[in-house]
């Protein structure tokens, strides 16, 4: 392979070269930016910019479109990939492929899937926005309201904790148009980052994936072209419900990608770290800690790989996603925990990668349904079935 990693749409047939050319381009370029990066709290431009040049951004977009015309599971190699070197990279790149393009491919006209599928696949980083300040979990619990205007809808309101506001060029948004029919009036709409009443609010200061925004939303009278409706009018739950039990997949890519990288740092770390004369690998306690680590990764892999692959075949993966989701979540945390361990005081500091791996990993647990949220979706359908 080439220093330089080649264009990814080449390796659309075969998984093990996009693989190991989205390593090469995360270890070679992004790498030596992740403590900046983190540091900042803010993501690389160039770095996004290479993301849309290698195909990243529009993966399973169809090359008609100017994407790359791969799978969903595709998708997630990358976002695992990424992951395992900054889970922030990692995000941005789940968020673009599994959410909004994903949504844009199932539910947009022909008309909206040519304008903003050839930008997404580009040039535009795209954001979802569902989430409220008293709708996280209860995700219809909107107070975003969308109110008919002839031509178009005024949305009133705001979002808050949207991953990517801060570089988006287009939100999936979703409002309500018609309170009275509770989650039946739940909208979906494409809205321009330059729409005349829409704007960027406060950016969170948070404990991981800090190069990665997370972002409020501001809606006053932001007035939207009726065109821009995504799907059907009162059909946007529909729309919130499929697409994140598709991009749960997605954030379990990323969990494996943080741990798998932690559990690396820490396995080449116990191989040089002496204690008592020895390597601390030799210790059993430590071999044991570290085969559980590996267990626990490669459960959480084939869970994740599991359910993208059924996605891709078509079959109900409902539940292999949430199970997904739920698994490397927790493993992705227990493991970058024990990294630190293994670290000892040096895990405990920013010289040292293993510290940022764990930070990176609580969001897992959180973001795209909890855990909680996930149990309760398993616990259903085990009971229905």
């Amino acid at each position: 392979m080439s220093e330089s990693p080649l264009p990814l749409t080449l390796f659309s047939e075969d998984e093990d070269a996009f693989r190991d050319a989205v390593r090469q381009f995360a270890q070679a370029e992004v790498k030596p930016l992740v403590r900046q990066m983190d540091a900042k709290a803010q993501m690389d431009a160039g770095l996004i910019r290479k993301l849309f040049e290698l195909g990243l951004m529009g993966i399973h977009i169809p090359e008609s479109l100017g994407g790359a015309g791969g799978s969903f599971t595709m998708a997630c190699i990358a976002v695992e990939e990424l992951s395992r070197i900054d889970g922030s990279m990692g995000v941005i790149v789940d968020v673009q492929n599994t959410l909004v393009n994903n949504a844009i491919l199932r539910w947009g006209r022909s008309d909206q899937k040519e304008r903003y599928l050839s930008r997404l696949a580009s040039e535009w980083v795209g954001a979802y926005a569902l989430s409220e300040s008293t709708s996280g979990s209860d995700a219809f619990a909107l107070k975003l309201r969308a109110e008919d205007g002839g031509d178009h809808y005024s949305l009133k309101g705001s979002k808050l904790w949207i991953t990517s506001g801060a570089e988006a060029s287009v939100f999936i948004v979703f409002a309500n148009i018609n309170p009275a029919l509770g989650y039946k009036g739940i909208t979906a709409f494409l809205v321009e980052r330059d729409t005349a009443g829409f704007t960027i609010g406060k950016r969170e200061d948070k404990l991981g994936i800090r190069a990665s925004s997370t972002t409020e939303l501001l809606f006053d009278d932001c007035r939207v072209p009726k065109e821009n409706v995504l799907g059907e009018p009162g059909k946007g739950y529909k729309i919130a419900i499929e697409t994140l039990n598709e991009g749960r997949i997605g954030i379990g890519a990323q969990m494996i990608g943080i741990a798998g990288g932690a559990y690396e740092a820490a396995l080449s770390y116990s191989k040089d770290r002496a204690q008592f004369g020895q390597p601390i690998s030799q210790f059993q306690g430590v071999q044991f800690q570290l085969a559980q680590m590996r267990i626990d990764l490669e459960a959480a892999r084939l869970m994740v790989y599991n359910s993208s692959r059924m996605k891709d075949h078509g079959d109900n993966f409902i539940k292999e996603a949430a199970m997904a989701k739920y698994f490397s979540s927790k493993a992705c945390e227990k493991i970058c925990s024990t990294a630190i361990d293994l670290f000892g005081g040096n895990g405990f500091t920013k010289e040292y990668p293993v510290e940022k791996y764990w930070r990176d990993s609580k969001i897992g647990q959180i973001y795209e349904g909890t855990s909680n949220m996930q149990l309760q979706t398993i616990a259903k359908m085990e009971l229905a079935e």
